[in-house]
């Protein structure tokens, strides 16, 4: 199979109709072997009723939903164990992801050989105050941070190889770095794409302001768990013994400094009375508790997390 089409979506059952028609027009006059995923993510308007209805006169079409919302990461990863296609795109269900882009994604993936091309929505119909300049450096810092050198991370229009999607983990919020993530899984031949943003055309946006904040909380996350998440101990361990360390010896230097002058006859006080004391012993703490969490850290990567990411009400044509 060539392409799967992976769709996620949360009450966009005015666009479904109009995206699923264009996305078969690009399918058919390209003869591309296909499927198209939709992912339910807990909706509360017709948009299942709707995909059952494709999936019906169209059995290419597949749907998994979701008894509630739990968020477009689980349902991009949901989507991911079930695609079946040599190339994966993923794209957004507000039609202001064009399906006349999936050709050139695909193509850069197959004879470029790219193993994940991101599109970047080069000129924008959103507010400049709301979303332009908070984005723009939204994917300055990201770009920084990552070391992917990309300028829309946040672009829903993607395209990648089926082995990328297979060996990464996409939790949390982390639908915005999956780039990040595959590079962390060794897949470092990542592109881009100039795509068309096209003004949303029915309802509004999901997201607001919020996902800024989100996106940079989580980007601080995936920096710390790319460099120390398979080795917390590296860092805690770390921080814990030197500030243990530094502690340790000023509290030593506290108590031969009063001997000293206990011996020489000198004027001295109470240890408990030199404020210095208590810091070095605040220190020698926080320098334990830093080591041990480390050691939980180390202790909980060796155990596995069982906990369900999202719970599938229902799945069509699978």
């Amino acid at each position: 199979m060539n392409l799967s089409i992976l769709i996620p979506l949360l009450n966009e059952e005015e666009s479904l109709k109009e995206l699923y028609t264009w996305i078969i027009k690009v399918m058919q006059s390209n003869n591309y072997s296909y499927e198209i995923i939709f992912v339910d993510d807990g909706s509360t308007d017709n948009s299942w009723q709707i995909i059952e209805g494709f999936s019906n006169e169209n059995p290419n079409v597949k749907g998994i939903r979701f008894m509630k919302n739990f968020g477009k990461s689980q349902a991009l990863h949901a989507g991911f164990a079930k695609a079946k296609g040599d190339v994966i795109i993923t794209m957004d269900a507000d039609l202001q992801d064009s399906p006349d882009e999936i050709p050139e994604l695909y193509e850069m993936i197959v004879n470029q050989k790219y193993d994940l091309v991101s599109g970047w929505k080069k000129k924008r119909y959103d507010s400049v105050v709301a979303k332009n300049l908070p984005s723009k450096l939204f994917n300055w810092a990201a770009r920084k941070t990552s070391g992917v050198e990309l300028n829309d991370f946040n672009c829903g229009l993607k395209a990648y190889k089926n082995v990328v999607v297979k060996n990464i983990e996409v939790s949390g919020e982390m639908h915005r770095y999956i780039p990040v993530l595959a590079k962390n899984a060794g897949f470092a031949k990542i592109g881009e794409k100039v795509v068309i943003h096209q003004a949303r055309k029915y309802g509004e946006t999901k997201f607001g302001m919020e996902r800024f904040i989100n996106g940079f909380l989580d980007l601080i996350t995936i920096w710390f768990l790319s460099r120390f998440g398979k080795r917390p101990m590296h860092l805690f361990g770390a921080m814990g013994s030197l500030m243990f360390i530094i502690g340790f010896l000023a509290a030593g230097y506290i108590g031969i400094s009063k001997l000293y002058h206990m011996y020489t006859g000198m004027k001295y006080s109470l240890v408990t009375n030199n404020p210095w004391f208590y810091i070095a012993l605040t220190t020698m703490i926080l320098g334990t508790q830093l080591f041990l969490a480390g050691f939980l850290g180390e202790i909980i990567l060796r155990t596995k997390n069982n906990e369900a990411r999202y719970k599938v009400a229902r799945e069509v044509n699978f």
